[in-house]
């Protein structure tokens, strides 16, 4: 399958991520300019910091040369490669991380309100609730990413709850060490994801908004609630 989408260009993109505000950035990624400053700090700070670990995530998920030090919002653009969701995503099997971004902010809040309004669903009694959000803007290359807007939407790799196919492409860009995918998105009709397997290819990644979700029984709302100027 993977043979048959076309690799695409270095060609400049901005795109948009949307992360809940309970999960801080990680100061200590954006704090060093490269890895061996970052292993220094690291052992220096775990001797004080028994939270460390919790914080960073697994480091041995993704090889030092693939963080991207020295770029604004390095700790965002890492941080979905350390803290992994067991429960899996479209393009992964929960056995590694894939960093997530979207032609606009709009694709990206379709995006998470689906999965939002599937988790809490499932959580007894939860009748009202605000959740709180960071809107993210980044800047990336497409540049040895693999585009799958060549497939139709009716491929299994874009069954709206089944995984299947998508896992198996997803192993297979991880196997090739391609960089990630160009994809069309399932839940905004029109409009194009991205799945970056590395965090490589990310130029900058900036808060720019906070937005908030309001639940009650089901994802009745998405407000931005405040908008960042970037400094």
């Amino acid at each position: 399958m993977l043979s048959d989408l076309p690799l695409l260009e270095d060609h400049p993109v901005q795109a948009y991520r949307l992360v809940n505000s309970k999960f801080p950035p990680i100061a200590l990624f954006d704090d060093v300019a490269d890895a061996e400053d970052f292993d220094a700090l690291y052992q220096i700070q775990a001797l004080t910091n028994p939270r460390l670990q919790n914080e960073i995530g697994r480091l041995e998920l993704i090889p030092r040369d693939q963080i991207p030090f020295g770029i604004a919002g390095c700790s965002y653009a890492t941080a979905p490669f350390t803290h992994v969701n067991p429960a899996g995503s479209r393009f992964s099997n929960g056995s590694f991380g894939v960093l997530y971004l979207a032609d606009s902010m709009d694709t990206a809040i379709a995006e998470v309100c689906h999965h939002q309004q599937r988790y809490w669903s499932k959580v007894p009694e939860l009748n009202y609730e605000r959740f709180v959000f960071r809107g993210l803007t980044a800047s990336f290359s497409e540049a040895g990413l693999r585009d799958a807007t060549v497939m139709p939407l009716s491929d299994p790799i874009y069954a709206p709850d089944d995984y299947t196919h998508s896992h198996r492409l997803g192993a297979e860009l991880r196997g090739a060490g391609c960089s990630g995918l160009r994809y069309h998105s399932v839940r905004a009709a029109g409009h194009i994801c991205w799945a970056l397997m590395t965090p490589r290819p990310v130029t900058s990644i900036i808060q720019s908004a906070h937005y908030e979700m309001i639940w009650s029984g089901q994802v009745v709302s998405v407000n931005q609630i405040t908008t960042l100027l970037a400094t």
